[in-house]
């Protein structure tokens, strides 16, 4: 049962897109299949343009600090995609919520499931569960699903890079 099917998975989708952006529409959908969503959607000429652009509206997300200017932002990102929850099964998935309209378009069905899952993430986690990697110079973002709410960075790579320099700056 999937009680929260927009919260981390979609989250985590973003972070992905905006830590790696794919070369084309083709690498957006795989993307979305390989993390969690199982429909797919007609091809537009603007695909590929329309996601970066509902990525970089994201990323001011999450390089906003203020609790209260985020809640603003997502806000706005709510009310342009979101829209009334209502029951489908499509696919032969199963009974489950849709929180937009069922508008046959990549972009729009990303910038829903992207605002309303980081809505979640934020509420449920807390609003500062969504950063930046703290390994300078690295610039991905950190989507904290931990349990503990503690992760400061998006790989072992960089964490463990950030504690050699912690060392030797000691040393």
């Amino acid at each position: 049962m999937h009680l929260n099917p927009y919260g981390e998975y979609a989250v985590l989708l973003a972070a992905s897109l905006a830590n790696d952006w794919p070369a084309d529409r083709a690498g957006i959908e795989a993307r979305t299949l390989a993390l969690g969503m199982t429909q797919t959607f007609p091809p537009a000429v603007d695909d590929h343009a329309e996601v970066r652009a509902v990525i970089d509206d994201w990323l001011a997300i999450v390089d906003e600090p203020d609790a209260d200017a985020r809640a603003l932002l997502l806000n706005a990102q709510l009310a342009a995609a979101a829209a009334y929850p209502r029951l489908t099964n499509h696919d032969g998935e199963g009974w489950h919520l849709h929180y937009r309209d069922d508008v046959p378009s990549l972009p729009y069905v990303l910038r829903a499931i992207i605002s309303l899952g980081t809505s979640l993430h934020l509420v449920t986690r807390g609003m500062g569960r969504l950063g930046r990697c703290q390994a300078s110079p690295c610039t991905n973002v950190v989507a904290d699903v931990t349990r503990n709410g503690r992760q400061r960075f998006c790989s072992v790579r960089c964490a463990n890079r950030a504690a050699v320099r912690r060392h030797r700056a000691r040393g």
